[in-house]
């Protein structure tokens, strides 16, 4: 009657004599009514039952009670009331040895359990460390006297009751280890508060430590491309081909092995980006934001500058090379010209400057003159080959030859001479003009043989210098133009050689006429230096060099061939390469926006072609081997395929990139769905909403397509001031950046966002309160008890001072470095 008082609260009646089962059976039912008034369900137990001494019963009853008010109470990770008290007890005794809490009965026979729940939360009470497991006794009482003494629980138990049966009552047990519970709610109040906080701490050291990797990388990739691009926009040409080649082999180097370790940073850069991008999110946390200068599209930029370096470098060589092969081939032109003309300009002065024409005979200064027409008839047919001479060396200036100087020496050199054997022509000519009167004969067939032989004699050498003039040319069609030039040549030689045979007639008849009416002749012709067997040698030398340049044109027509079959070679790898790469792309954005499967499918799926993609890599270098095999033949052109091998470098690159990138998106999307708890049923519903209104299929939604797809998904946006205003809410969520379109990313974050349950700032707020006391501030001591070392000393050396009424010395503000840990201010 009693224990029913004072569950209920109500004062029973007295029973009178007489009346006393009555009276009793009233009693009892008011407390019962009270019980079942609280949530008790009492089962096959009456009034009756009670009143008239059901021991088992009522016993039975004591428990349900004892279990409603005492235990129920209790819940650890969601579990049921008894296995919450006994995983509590687990946890707490964990540490200490010879205590393993297994049950409410046999487990705490030796004492060691009540001791150790009480150590691990007041170590001040017990010594631990002197308790022997061989002395249940001792412990038992010890644990029972504590308790009663210093934390209010009343003994329950009795030691020697416990010693003394195989199994103790466990329902007995339980009830006083819910005492124990109930006594250090306060402590696991504070230790719930610390795990929480220490998981939101952990979380922004975690998202700190990504963000400083990704600055350095950031900086590290930047330094590269700061340092490259003066390399490659270094336009300092070089003197010579081999120089040149070697630029252009340091190049072949840089693109092959310099800088594919870069590509593949810069897509790391972007997934590390897009990774902590969605961390954050799923955390609560404010958007990450770069140092200045360091975006993705800052590196982006960066990155297209030096590409166009690389671009405008690899042009520049190549014309480079094309502008020195020309200045080789005229400088050995000038050269052969120049040598050709001084040959036969030696001693043409020291000739002018005779006086011989002022003791000569009347025969004598009648041969003088014209021999002297006759060298003025070979002075002017030399007047195309200075002209010609001055025209290369001017050339040779215009494309900035390196060793103009020496050239323009020589050609200033061969002017100044020319313009003087002009002069001391003209001079010699007046003078014999002035004693032409006093001179009449002259031998014609002399004059003839000279007329004839001076422009057969300049053939001749012109025609020597062009069979051994030196030719470039990058197609076949141009070795044939040469050839077919080649080929007209030999077809005027018969007619040549009939001049030829004519000259050596007239000299043939000049010594008839000498041996026939014996004139005293020297023997010599007075008007031309241009002998027969001057005439022979040097015919017999064109007829020499004729085959030769047969064989250099079908040497150089083979090397063309060549060249053709490197064409086509590289044609038609490229051919195949270049669709299969578009065709890749494709298919990768298929995959990208497909619904066959789960993520995981479409991550397994992606990761194939990432293989297979890997895979084809031998194919790009033996395409890139065939190219330098064409930079190294100074092939220009190849007319067999629209792809360079430019095209093919950025398309296997933007392919490396955009599978890299695809597959980081997929894994953002799990971390998202597993984050979130988003079932794979809904994200095939997110993916086909998107899918549904993506209808370019460029992986994005423009403003109005997006409002369409979150109409479709039962989201109420009306077309008024409301609606409006509530779309413009959306959009600053999912385009910050303002951008004018949603990824499919940006749009799953935004559909598990609006009922995640994430941590936020008023719940670390709460749980920093609690380690507190309820202050409205914490101390340093407080925080190092309760948190691990690390992440008190993170709190410590992040939070400020604080400055309320009630403010200690070494007070620390836990408000504002809540707020600030979710971007709600500053820490």
């Amino acid at each position: 009657m009693l224990l029913l008082e004072v569950i209920s609260g109500e004062r029973l009646a007295k029973p009178e004599r007489g009346k006393m089962r009555v009276h009793k059976i009233s009693n009892v039912n008011k407390a019962l009514d009270f019980i079942a008034s609280k949530g008790v369900k009492l089962v096959s137990i009456g009034a009756e039952e009670i009143v008239d001494g059901n021991v088992k019963m009522t016993l039975g009853m004591i428990w349900t009670i004892i279990l409603r008010f005492a235990i129920q109470d209790i819940s650890v990770e969601e579990t049921s009331a008894k296995e919450g008290l006994l995983l509590w007890c687990q946890r707490k005794t964990a540490p200490y040895k010879n205590v393993n809490i297994q049950n409410f009965h046999i487990s705490w026979k030796d004492g060691l359990g009540f001791c150790a729940l009480i150590h691990r939360h007041r170590p001040e009470l017990i010594d631990y460390g002197k308790l022997r497991k061989d002395d249940p006794l001792t412990n038992l009482n010890t644990a029972f006297d504590v308790a009663e003494k210093y934390l209010d629980i009343p003994k329950m138990l009795d030691a020697e009751d416990i010693l003394g049966t195989l199994r103790p009552d466990e329902k007995a047990i339980m009830t006083y280890v819910s005492c124990y519970y109930h006594a250090f709610s306060g402590a696991q109040k504070a230790e719930t508060a610390a795990n929480r906080i220490c998981k939101v701490l952990a979380v922004n050291q975690e998202n700190e430590q990504l963000m400083e990797d990704y600055e350095k990388l950031a900086s590290d990739l930047l330094e590269w491309i700061r340092r490259t691009i003066p390399w490659l926009e270094n336009r300092a040409p070089e003197n010579t081909m081999q120089a040149m080649q070697q630029k252009l082999e340091d190049f072949r180097d840089y693109r092959r092995l310099h800088k594919p370790p870069k590509v593949q940073e810069k897509c790391q850069l972007e997934i590390n980006f897009n990774t902590l991008q969605t961390k954050l999110r799923l955390s609560n946390r404010p958007a990450f934001m770069p140092s200045e200068g360091k975006m993705v599209s800052d590196i982006n930029n960066a990155w297209g500058g030096l590409e166009q370096a690389e671009k405008g470098y690899e042009e520049w060589l190549l014309n480079e090379i094309r502008r020195l092969e020309r200045l080789d081939h005229l400088a050995e032109k000038f050269r052969q010209k120049a040598s050709i003309h001084e040959s036969w300009t030696d001693g043409k002065e020291a000739m002018l400057q005779q006086k011989d024409y002022e003791t000569a005979t009347l025969s004598e200064i009648k041969a003088l003159l014209k021999k002297h027409e006759a060298f003025e008839s070979d002075l002017a047919a030399h007047q195309d080959r200075v002209e010609q001479i001055a025209a290369i060396a001017q050339e040779l200036n215009e494309l900035d030859y390196y060793d103009s100087p020496s050239v323009n020496a020589r050609c200033q050199k061969i002017c100044d001479q020319w313009d003087n054997l002009g002069a001391l022509t003209q001079k010699r000519r007046e003078a014999l003009e002035r004693t032409e009167k006093l001179l009449e004969t002259i031998d014609q067939l002399y004059l003839e043989y000279a007329k004839r032989a001076a422009p057969f004699n300049n053939w001749m050498e012109g025609a020597m210098e062009d069979l051994q003039d030196t030719f470039i040319v990058h197609t076949i069609e141009e070795i044939q133009g040469l050839t077919t030039a080649h080929e007209q040549f030999k077809a005027t030689l018969p007619d040549a050689d009939k001049e030829r045979q004519a000259i050596l007639g007239i000299h043939n008849e000049v010594s008839k006429i000498v041996q026939t009416y014996h004139v005293n002749m020297a023997g010599t012709n007075p008007y031309t230096t241009i002998t027969p067997h001057e005439i022979n040698g040097k015919w017999e030398h064109v007829r020499q060099l004729v085959p030769r340049r047969d064989q250099a044109l079908m040497e150089e027509h083979a090397r063309q061939q060549q060249n053709e079959r490197l064409r086509k070679q590289f044609g038609a790898q490229a051919n195949v390469i270049g669709p299969w790469i578009q065709t890749k792309m494709e298919e990768i954005g298929r995959i990208s926006i497909e619904m066959h499967g789960t993520l995981e499918d479409q991550l397994n799926h992606l990761r194939q072609y990432e293989k297979s993609i890997v895979n084809y890599k031998p194919k790009i270098d033996q395409l890139e081997g065939d190219h330098q095999l064409i930079q190294e033949a100074l092939i220009f052109d190849n007319k067999h395929t629209n792809y360079t091998m430019e095209h093919i470098r950025v398309g296997w690159e933007q392919l490396l990139t955009t599978i890299a990138r695809t597959i980081n998106e997929v894994e953002n999307q799990i971390l998202t769905r597993d984050a979130k708890g988003i079932s794979q049923e809904q994200m095939n519903e997110f993916r086909a909403s998107f899918n549904h209104f993506d209808r370019d299929h460029s992986g994005t939604l423009g403003p109005e397509e997006f409002k369409a797809c979150l109409i479709s998904l039962g989201y109420d946006i009306g077309n008024d001031a409301q609606g409006e205003a509530e779309f413009a809410r959306i959009m600053s969520i999912v385009d910050p950046n303002r951008l004018g379109v949603v990824t499919f990313q940006a749009f799953i974050d935004f559909m598990s966002r609006e009922t995640a349950d994430t941590d936020t700032a008023d719940q670390v707020m709460a749980s920093f309160k609690i380690l507190a006391g309820d202050k409205n501030y914490i101390t340093v001591d407080e925080l190092r008890r309760e948190l691990p070392p690390d992440q008190a000393e993170y709190c410590i050396a992040r939070m400020a001072p604080y400055t309320g009424r009630d403010a200690v010395p070494g007070a620390l503000d836990y408000m504002s470095f809540s707020t600030a840990l979710y971007g709600e201010s500053d820490l």
